[in-house]
C-alpha cells in the first residue's frame, strides 16, 4: 500500500480544472493507491476508480501510481471499486478483480509538473485496517473465500450452468419467455441507469443511447417474444422416394452452455442482444461484458441477476485474466464481438475443444458516392452514420469515402455544411458528440493523424482535446493509399476521402482490400447499384444510407472473411445458438428387400430405378421383389 502526502492538492486540482476543497478534518489530504501494476492508473479504464471523494474528478483523468515495496501489502486484486474517507485519507481502489492489462505509458501534459514534484511515498500499513474487505458481485457470481478467479472457480461456474441446463428447464417455452420478459422489464425500469452508464463510459448523448442501444435491445426482446413459439416448432420438410413411406422434420435444439464476450463500443446492446438470442434458443448463458466500459459492465453484474434465473444466466466481470480462464473451459458455443486480433485468440482457444464460434469483428467499411445523388441527404446520412454513431467507434461506421475527382469538392462542401450544423463551429464542446473511450484510443488516432504521409490532407476538423478525450470530426482528402489511416480500421471520428477518375474504379479498390463488415453506395443509378451488389463482397450492403441494415431483425448481421463469421439478429440469433437436428421417421411397412445382401444384378437394377425416381421400381420394391 502506498500513501502520497498532498500539500500539493491545489496543483492537482488546478490541473483537473477543480477548486481546492479542505478535508473535513482540516488535516492535509492523503491519497492511498492500492495496486502494484501497471505503472500508471487510468481512471477511465476498467481497472480504475473514477471518483475522488471530496473532489469531483472527470472519469478520464490519469494519476501516477508506483510499485509497492511492501511484499505482503494488499493489491488491487483484493478490492473492488470503493472510495473511502478515513479522516483525512482518500482511498482509491481498482474497479475489477485483476489489473494486469498494460496501459498507455503517457500522461496529459498538465499533470507533468505534479509528477515532478511528488514527494517520496511513505508506507502506512496501519491504514489497512480502515479498508473494507473484498466484495462479492452483488447479485452476480460469488467469488470463493480467497477472492481468486481461477480455473477451479470457472469450472464450478460451468458446472452450475450445466446442472441448470441438464435439468431441462431452459428448454421450455415458459422458461424462455419468463427470462425475456424479465430482460424487457429491466430495460424499461432501468432505462435511466443504462443511459447514465453509457454516458459514464463513453459520454454518449442520451438520444444516441436510446436510439442505438436501449430501443434496439427492447425491440430485439419484443421480436423474440412474439416469434419464439413459431421458431421452436419443428420444421416439416419433404421426403424422398428412397425413404418412402416416411416423414421428416428439423428440430431446433439448444446447444447447451454458451459464453458471450461483448464489446465496449455499444456495451449494453452488444451484450444483451446475443444473450436474448441464446435464451430464446433455450441455452444457459455466461455473459462477460467488456471491461473497457466498466460502468455498463458493473450494471450487468449488479442488475441483470435480479431479473433472470441466476442459476442459468450468469455475469462474469473482469479483464484479460478472467477472460483467459473462461476461454480455457469447454463451452458448447462462444460468441465474441470485438477486434480481429482477439477474435483469433478466441477461435484458437475454442479449437482446443472443437467449440463452434460466432465472431462479430469489423473492418474498413467503404462508402462509394456517385455524382448522381441528392448530395445534401447523402452528406447527412454519412455524417450521422459516422459521427452520430459513437463518434465513429462503431464496427459498421463509414471508414472511408470513395468518389470521383470531379464530384469530390461538391461532396466535401456538403459534408462541411452538415457537420457545422450538427456539431457547431466548436465540435469539441458539443454535447452531441461522444468522447473516445480512453487515452489509449485517443493516442492511436492521434498517431494516425500525425503520419507524415497524410500531412496536408486534412481539409476540415482535426482539433484535439486530450483532457476531454475528443477529436473533432475530421475530413482528409486524397490520402495516400499506403498511409497508416488506410491500413487499419479507424474506429474514430476521422474520415478519409479517396478519389478516382471513374466511379467503377472504386469497386476494384474495395475488392483489393479485406472483406468489410459493411459496404455503402449512394447513387440513383440502378445499373450501378446492381453492379455494386454483385461485385462487392461484404458482411452487409446498404444502398443510399448507412448503418440502418443493423436495425432490421429480418436480415442477418455478421461478417465475412476477416470481418467475422456467423450472423445473428431475429431468427438468425435463434439459429446461431441452436442445433438444427434432422429427424426422419419411418414405420415398419414398405420394406425394400433390394437394399439387403446378398446383392444381385436384379436388386441393383431396382435400386438404381428407385434412386432415379422410377415409379415402376418403387412398385417392384414395395411388393417385395426381387425374392431372395
Amino acid at each position: 500500500m502506498l500513501l502520497f502526502h498532498f500539500p500539493l492538492l491545489p496543483l492537482l486540482l488546478s490541473s483537473l480544472g477543480q477548486e481546492p476543497q479542505t478535508p473535513a478534518s482540516g488535516l492535509p489530504l492523503h491519497v492511498v493507491f492500492l495496486e502494484q501494476q501497471p505503472p500508471l492508473l487510468d481512471l477511465c479504464h476498467p481497472y480504475a476508480c473514477a471518483i475522488l471523494t471530496l473532489i469531483t474528478v472527470p472519469p478520464h483523468r490519469r494519476f501516477p501510481i508506483l510499485p509497492t515495496s511492501e511484499p505482503k501489502s494488499p493489491t488491487a486484486s483484493d478490492y473492488h471499486e470503493q472510495t473511502h474517507i478515513v479522516c483525512d485519507v482518500v482511498v482509491l481502489t481498482a474497479r475489477d478483480s485483476h489489473c494486469h492489462m498494460p496501459l498507455q505509458p503517457s500522461l496529459p501534459s498538465s499533470l507533468t509538473p505534479l509528477l515532478e514534484r511528488l514527494s517520496p511515498p511513505a508506507l502506512v500499513p496501519q491504514c489497512r485496517r480502515n479498508l473494507k474487505r473484498p466484495r462479492n458481485m452483488e447479485g452476480g457470481e460469488k467469488l470463493p473465500a480467497g477472492g481468486a478467479f481461477d480455473g477451479a472457480w470457472a469450472a464450478e461456474l460451468i458446472a452450475e450452468l450445466r446442472r441448470g441446463f441438464a435439468s431441462g428447464r431452459t428448454r421450455s417455452y415458459a422458461w424462455r419467455a419468463e427470462q425475456l420478459k424479465g430482460i424487457a422489464r429491466m430495460i424499461e425500469e432501468k432505462e435511466a441507469e443504462i443511459m447514465t452508464a453509457l454516458h459514464d463510459d463513453l459520454a454518449k448523448p442520451h438520444l444516441e443511447s436510446f436510439l442505438h442501444e436501449i430501443s434496439m435491445a427492447k425491440a430485439s426482446c419484443t421480436f423474440a417474444l412474439k416469434e419464439m413459439k413459431q421458431w421452436m416448432k419443428p420444421e416439416k420438410v419433404p421426403t424422398s422416394i428412397t425413404t418412402f413411406p416416411s416423414s421428416a422434420e428439423i428440430i431446433s435444439e439448444p446447444l447447451g452452455i454458451v459464453l458471450i464476450i461483448s464489446s465496449w463500443n455499444y456495451p449494453f446492446l452488444l451484450s444483451i442482444d446475443p444473450v436474448i438470442g441464446a435464451i430464446a434458443a433455450g441455452n444457459a448463458v455466461a455473459l462477460k461484458p467488456s471491461e473497457v466500459s466498466p460502468t455498463t459492465s458493473s450494471f450487468f453484474a449488479k442488475i441483470l441477476p435480479a431479473y433472470v434465473d441466476n442459476s442459468c444466466i450468469k455475469v462474469v466481470e473482469g479483464s484479460i485474466p478472467e477472460t483467459t480462464v473462461l476461454l480455457e473451459q469447454k463451452w458448447n458455443k462462444i460468441f465474441y464481438t470485438g477486434s480481429r486480433n482477439v477474435g483469433r485468440i478466441v477461435m484458437a482457444a475454442a479449437a482446443k475443444h472443437l467449440t463452434p464460434v460466432t465472431l462479430e469483428l469489423g473492418g474498413k467499411s467503404p462508402v462509394v458516392v456517385d455524382s448522381n445523388v441528392n448530395v445534401k441527404v447523402a452528406a447527412k446520412r454519412i455524417a450521422v452514420g459516422k459521427w452520430g454513431s459513437n463518434s465513429g467507434q462503431a464496427c459498421i461506421a463509414p471508414d472511408y469515402i470513395l468518389t470521383t475527382k470531379a464530384f469530390a469538392i461538391t461532396l466535401v462542401e456538403a459534408l462541411k455544411i452538415t457537420l457545422d450544423k450538427f456539431y457547431g463551429k466548436d465540435p469539441l464542446e458539443s454535447g452531441d458528440l461522444s468522447r473516445l473511450v480512453n487515452v489509449k484510443h485517443f493516442s492511436r488516432l492521434t498517431n494516425l493523424l500525425n503520419d507524415k504521409k497524410i500531412s496536408g490532407t486534412i481539409i476540415y476538423g482535426g482539433q484535439r482535446d486530450e483532457q476531454g478525450l475528443k477529436i473533432a470530426p475530421t475530413l482528409l482528402l486524397d490520402v495516400p493509399h499506403d498511409s497508416l489511416i488506410m491500413d487499419e480500421e479507424i474506429f474514430g471520428p476521422l474520415l478519409p476521402i479517396i478519389t478516382f477518375d471513374k466511379i467503377e474504379q472504386c469497386f476494384d479498390f474495395i475488392q483489393s482490400k479485406e472483406k468489410p463488415l459493411a459496404a455503402y453506395l449512394f447513387t440513383k443509378d440502378k445499373k450501378l447499384e446492381e453492379k455494386f451488389v454483385k461485385t462487392v463482397s461484404a458482411g452487409g450492403i446498404l444502398i443510399n444510407d448507412t448503418g440502418l441494415h443493423f436495425a432490421n431483425p429480418h436480415l442477418p448481421f455478421g461478417g465475412v472473411g476477416e470481418s467475422g463469421m456467423g450472423a445473428y439478429h431475429g431468427k438468425f440469433s435463434f439459429d446461431t445458438f441452436s442445433h438444427r437436428k434432422p429427424v426422419l421417421s419411418r414405420g415398419f411397412a414398405g420394406e425394400v428387400r433390394a437394399r439387403y445382401p446378398p446383392y444381385t444384378q436384379q436388386k441393383q437394377k431396382i435400386l438404381r430405378g428407385l434412386i432415379n425416381g422410377s415409379f415402376i421400381a418403387l412398385l417392384l420394391a414395395l411388393i417385395g421383389l426381387p425374392r431372395d
